[in-house]
């Protein structure tokens, strides 16, 4: 534990009571089913929503949502989040993508030729959505982070790309192409990464159905917890505040939170970043906007560390400790 406290500011090494809450990875299946995510290596054909609805009747449960939408054609990762966890989807849509893609161009060209054009559209892009997309059709901005050729065959090219969110690698084929004066198109896509879950996590919906149903006539739970993960894991990367069980129930109550109830801060933590409210069992609470760095939340005696901006854990979770929804007793 203390080497996990490397990268924390310890403002009070408070404790947590076992009488209260739970830890993410003991919670009853029920449970840790709404409180979950599944990737899920979404096959060529249906349409992302088609598979969260698949993922929804799968697990029998009522609510279902996905972080970054794929066309039928394209596969690959697609993380789906289930009942609680699907209020994390808002904040986790706008994370970087990685693809493989196959482009065909539609005349021959060099190699070397064909990488010094694909080197032009690293960094920052315009692009104008397709007439297939259900956004407005008007001229953004969008940052292309890498793009590295894996394979030229004839007029094939296999490159790998990472994106900003909302990049179209249809229509960034197209415009290759028409600087190589030869044209081009998309054969065929595949995400690979979005965010931090990439294809390693990935599973399929046979592999989800078959979990499921293990569990349900023979008790089994270890496929499922296997393949379905804590929502806390969806958000391992964002800066994290831990707080005292003290803070908890005012927090779901709706009062932002204070910096007299911060037990730990993550180093990283600035002002106007969205951070991560965790429990000292590691359950998420809520997420925000730090209103201080990690600095002052760790110096100050006083004033509100947190804006809260989506709370995730239910209220009487924990025991009632403050006086009035704008602040609380620590």
């Amino acid at each position: 534990m203390k080497s996990e406290l490397e990268n924390f500011y310890i403002r009070d090494d408070a404790i947590t009571d076992e009488n209260y809450g739970c830890y993410p990875t003991k919670r009853p299946m029920e449970e840790y089913i709404k409180k979950g995510f599944v990737c899920i290596d979404k096959p060529m054909g249906p349409s992302s929503h088609e598979v969260v609805v698949w993922v929804r009747k799968i697990l029998e449960v009522k609510k279902t949502g996905h972080a970054g939408t794929l066309d039928p054609r394209v596969t690959g990762v697609l993380p789906v989040f289930i009942e609680t966890a699907t209020k994390l989807v808002k904040f986790l849509q706008e994370s970087s993508k990685e693809y493989i893609c196959l482009m065909r161009l539609h005349g021959d060209k060099r190699r070397e030729d064909i990488e010094r054009v694909m080197k032009m559209f690293v960094g920052r892009i315009y692009q104008r959505p397709p007439l297939k997309s259900a956004v407005k059709k008007r001229l953004r901005i969008r940052e292309v982070y890498e793009i590295e050729i894996l394979e030229v065959e004839g007029r094939n090219v296999l490159f790998r790309v990472v994106t900003e969110s909302g990049t179209y690698i249809r229509k960034l084929c197209r415009d290759i192409g028409e600087v190589l004066g030869t044209g081009a198109h998309m054969q065929e896509l595949r995400r690979t990464r979005t965010g931090k879950f990439g294809e390693d996590m990935c599973y399929t919906l046979q592999d989800l159905l078959d979990a499921y149903i293990f569990w349900k006539e023979e008790g089994e739970e270890r496929y499922l917890r296997e393949i379905i993960k804590p929502m806390e894991m969806a958000v391992a990367d964002i800066p994290k505040i831990v707080v005292k069980d003290t803070a908890v129930d005012a927090i779901c109550h709706g009062a932002n939170l204070s910096v007299r109830g911060v037990a730990y801060v993550e180093k990283t933590v600035k002002k106007g970043n969205t951070v991560a409210v965790f429990t000292l069992k590691n359950e998420l609470v809520a997420l925000g906007k730090a209103m201080m760095d990690a600095e002052d939340i760790f110096r100050l005696k006083k004033g509100v560390a947190v804006d809260v901006e989506r709370v995730l854990m239910e209220r009487g979770t924990y025991p009632k400790a403050w006086k009035s929804t704008s602040g609380f007793e620590s």
